[in-house]
């Protein structure tokens, strides 16, 4: 993909680094990008490869859609510099060789770490529009807040970007929907099939770089993700909603979307994504409960997410309030090393496809990690690791502050830590399980039931002042078999540590 074409100096030469979550023609530093004068530069670096125990298909996925979106520039006839290094900074060393002299430009790049060292190299920012709100707009929204309510945010947002508004008012005549979008999965749901995307030369050279096996499941083109956008909103944005918390094993995916990781890496743009679905709605093919509950995670929850890994800083992230010391459960890696039903089924999901949608990533993953006490950092670095959709900014926010409640309330008023019978509400997984919901001692109590009150007890002097809390701090008086739980609780743990409950 290397050009060594010599460039005439001049002063609108440049360098344009677009990094792996950049993939946009229309945004960022490419946007006005010129091909007779705009050198590209893009670096796969050892470091985003080989630095830590990456899922094949997230590494697949994000190499092979930056070689397709190389490959489309230059077919637009721009000189793209496509190099492997040890570090971005290496490679860029690398690029600017061939081009002594000629300013590198970025749009602010996704991470603080990556913003520090390319900031450090001297490289020029321009804003990145990637996301419908800037970072200095969220400050103002932020600095501006008690309490950094979610809510309060989207509000401000729909108003703002006159996204599912009727004049002044909501459309539906409500913000959210939430109450009609929390039924459990009906009996033997299958629902219309996902996409499956042809893979050509490039794919299977990427894959075979990497010892990856081809799958279908994940687009690496901007064509891809529009189809994949085209599918969602002709087939299942109109059930959505009510299923959007439902989880089942019938159904990897029910009616989500799978957008997040062309988000994420650029090749969708969230003002696509909620033109789409907005015109969808006023066209009548969708409900409101799944309109609204579908563009909520767009202009709500993740613009707040981005907003909020800015706004809170680089060591947000070591956050451990709840002084959880426990190592990585086995059963996060292995799904053979549990027999709870749930947590194996969710983990083949994320091996074998790199995404299990939002309930059993904070209802069974996180909680787990959370009435476990498992360390956040080691259990952060593993959400990062595995799935295909966690960039820096969504992963750090979503685990420390809402998935363990790391922060000590900063992001989130109450941990959500939850027994087995919500499990056994939301989703078919309990039924075949060993392991029962509805007892909380005995050797056939349901872990998440067992642990959910052990943590209780652990954290009550912690939570006793939570006004969210004080009820389910009250329910420990109501336990009369409080001491033979946490004798069970600590087997729970042992088991867990071995791999063998």
């Amino acid at each position: 993909m290397s050009s060594t074409a010599k460039l005439v100096s001049g002063a609108k030469f440049k360098i344009i680094y677009i990094p792996f979550d950049h993939l946009h023609r229309e945004f960022g530093a490419l946007k006005g990008a010129d091909p007779s004068v705009d050198v590209i530069a893009m670096v796969e670096s050892a470091r985003m490869t080989t630095g830590r125990n990456w899922h094949k298909e997230r590494l697949f996925f994000l190499i092979s859609s930056a070689r397709h979106f190389a490959k489309s520039l230059e077919s637009e006839g721009f000189k793209v510099e496509y190099v492997k290094a040890a570090t971005t900074i290496d490679g860029l060393d690398a690029i600017s060789g061939k081009y002594p002299g000629l300013p590198i430009i970025c749009a602010e790049p996704s991470s603080f770490r990556q913003y520090e060292a390319l900031k450090n190299h001297g490289v020029t920012f321009v804003e990145n529009d990637f996301f419908l709100t800037s970072r200095s707009l969220f400050k103002s929204w932020a600095d501006g807040q008690k309490s950094y309510l979610m809510e309060n945010f989207y509000r401000k947002q729909r108003v703002r970007l006159n996204i599912l508004m009727e004049g002044a008012e909501p459309a539906g005549g409500a913000w959210n929907f939430d109450k009609e979008n929390r039924l459990p999965p009906p009996k033997k749901y299958e629902g219309p099939p996902y996409l499956e995307h042809a893979r050509d030369e490039i794919d299977a050279e990427v894959a075979a770089e990497i010892g990856h096996t081809l799958t279908t499941t994940w687009a690496t083109t901007r064509a891809g993700a529009l189809l994949q956008l085209k599918n969602f909103i002709d087939n299942h944005f109109a059930e959505f909603g009510p299923l959007e918390d439902a989880m089942t094993v019938e159904n990897w995916a029910l009616h989500h979307s799978l957008l997040s990781p062309y988000l994420n890496n650029g090749l969708l743009h969230a003002s696509e994504v909620i033109a789409a679905a907005e015109k969808a709605y006023k066209k009548g093919k969708v409900p409101i409960e799944s309109a609204e509950g579908f563009i909520r995670q767009i202009i709500g929850w993740r613009e707040y997410v981005n907003g909020m890994y800015w706004f809170l800083g680089p060591d947000y992230r070591e956050n451990n309030e709840l002084q959880a010391k426990r190592k990585l459960l086995p059963l996060f890696t292995d799904p053979s090393a549990t027999k709870m039903n749930c947590i194996k089924e969710t983990v083949t999901d994320i091996n074998d496809r790199a995404w299990v949608h939002h309930i059993p990533r904070l209802m069974l993953l996180s909680n787990l990690a959370l009435v476990t006490g498992t360390n956040p950092q080691e259990f952060l670095d593993w959400m990062r690791e595995v799935f295909i959709d966690a960039n820096e900014w969504v992963m750090v926010p979503n685990v420390i502050g809402m998935g363990v409640h790391a922060d000590g309330g900063q992001m989130m008023t109450k941990p959500y830590a939850a027994g087995g019978a919500y499990i056994s509400r939301m989703s078919n997984y309990c039924k075949p399980c060993e392991y029962n919901p509805k007892l909380r001692t005995g050797e056939t109590a349901c872990p998440f039931t067992t642990l959910y009150w052990d943590f209780l007890d652990r954290h009550k002097e912690t939570f006793a002042k939570n006004h969210r809390m004080s009820q389910q701090i009250f329910g420990l008086n109501r336990l009369s078999d409080l001491p033979e739980l946490k004798e069970r609780a600590l087997e729970v743990l042992e088991g867990l540590d071995k791999g063998i409950i």
